[in-house]
């Protein structure tokens, strides 16, 4: 089969895309990413067809420019910058995605949960399509928190009227985005979609979260499977200077691809491990200039990237903003956590590290040198978090994982 991936314009989307795809390929199948011209040069490392589109109104260049200023944001601002790129690209992909799929001959779509495009644009062809959720999961359940705030898992009616209220203020925030969707369905001769999950597929839907790492969930559809991290052996060797290890136990810490620039975070990170027998390494993605970079106290390792995995099989615990891809890679390896969230679905993710115990959270107007310090002491001396994190570890193993999410879609569709 040619399957489509309908995804984000980012980094922490399309690498599990790219893991799936690669997978589907090696199977038979031909995988092509739709999206904005910027996007090519990253598709194609990853090994997947690239079929452009967006080139009217999101020409090259302009995904750079929106994620620099993006990464100069945190909190609320991040979110209402993010809320417009979306609706952006729903335009885009609403507009230019069908005649694209019919013209490349793609049968079925690999729809990200957070495109709301996607599912709709599938319903006008006619052709079916699998949800993938390499975010949390958007699926709604009352005693759930919305995915957007840190506020704790609790069972009790209060709760569950705080977070009925959380998800309408979500559905509001969401209008711009939904408005566009609502106009091309009435345009396509299409019904209304009546909630939120009315946009997510019927046949699969599939979540990078193991189990294991959620809150218990007891509304979730049939077709909703748990399998782990989307991963797969990339296809080029990233290098590492694995000589300059000292041989002091590793702390890992990284900010991902949208908040690598914050230099104060991870000056902070280094002036928190000056008094630690640790070796601190530090990736930054490209975010820091040179001089940042080599001006960070205590002298740590800073790399603009490593091999994560491997990194984080010598590390004894992960410094990160609570980014979904690099606190999955941490439990794969059984590598506990302290998180500073800083926007979009990291105060959730924060916790749920709370939650399953497998590391703590300070919160960034909270965040200094000797907090932190304090702070990964209690993690790496009490061994029940490394412990609990072994045991999502095991979970993660016993999840299926891109060969589980292949095996899925080939039977839905």
């Amino acid at each position: 089969m040619h399957f489509g991936i309908i995804s984000p314009p980012v980094s922490g989307h399309l690498h599990p895309f790219g893991a799936l795809g690669r997978e589907l390929i090696a199977r038979g199948h031909r995988v092509s990413l739709l999206h904005m011209p910027d996007l090519a040069p990253l598709v194609e490392t990853q090994g997947l067809e690239f079929i452009s589109v967006g080139e009217s109104d999101h020409p090259s260049g302009s995904l750079p420019q929106s994620l620099a200023r993006l990464g100069q944001l945190d909190g609320l601002a991040a979110l209402r910058f993010t809320i417009q790129a979306i609706r952006r690209t729903t335009e885009m992909m609403c507009r230019d995605a069908p005649d694209a799929i019919r013209d490349h001959g793609i049968d079925a779509l690999l729809v990200d949960q957070t495109e709301p495009a996607g599912g709709t644009v599938a319903e006008r062809l006619a052709i079916p399509f699998v949800t993938v959720c390499n975010a949390l999961a958007l699926n709604r359940e009352s005693e759930v928190p919305p995915p957007f705030t840190g506020w704790p898992y609790r069972r009790n009616p209060w709760v569950r009227a705080r977070n009925r209220l959380g998800y309408a203020v979500s559905d509001r925030i969401m209008r711009p985005v939904t408005q566009i969707v609502g106009r091309y369905r009435k345009k396509w001769n299409l019904p209304p979609l009546q909630t939120p999950e009315s946009s997510f597929s019927t046949l699969a839907q599939i979540s990078q979260t193991p189990a294991a790492f959620d809150f218990p969930r007891r509304g979730l559809p049939q077709h909703f499977h748990y399998v782990g991290p989307l991963r797969h052996p990339a296809l080029r060797v990233i290098p590492f200077p694995w000589e300059r290890l000292d041989g002091r136990p590793l702390i890992y810490a990284s900010l991902g691809t949208l908040q690598n620039s914050k230099d104060q975070i991870f000056r902070c990170f280094a002036e928190a491990c000056l008094e630690l027998d640790f070796q601190l390494v530090i990736t930054h993605g490209g975010g820091l200039g040179e001089h940042a970079a080599s001006s960070f106290p205590g002298n740590p390792l800073v790399v603009s990237y490593a091999p994560q995995l491997e990194v984080l099989r010598r590390a004894r615990l992960t410094l990160t903003h609570a980014g979904l891809n690099t606190v999955l890679d941490s439990l794969a390896c059984g590598v506990p956590l302290v998180a500073v969230p800083i926007t979009y679905e990291q105060p959730a993710i924060a916790s749920r590290i709370r939650w399953t115990g497998v590391g703590e959270v300070l919160s960034l107007p909270r965040l200094n040198a000797q907090r932190l310090r304090e702070t990964i002491q209690r993690v790496v001396n009490n061994p029940s978090y490394a412990s609990k994190a072994r045991t999502i570890k095991m979970s993660i193993e016993q999840s299926g994982g891109v060969r589980g999410a292949a095996d899925l879609i080939e039977k839905a569709v």
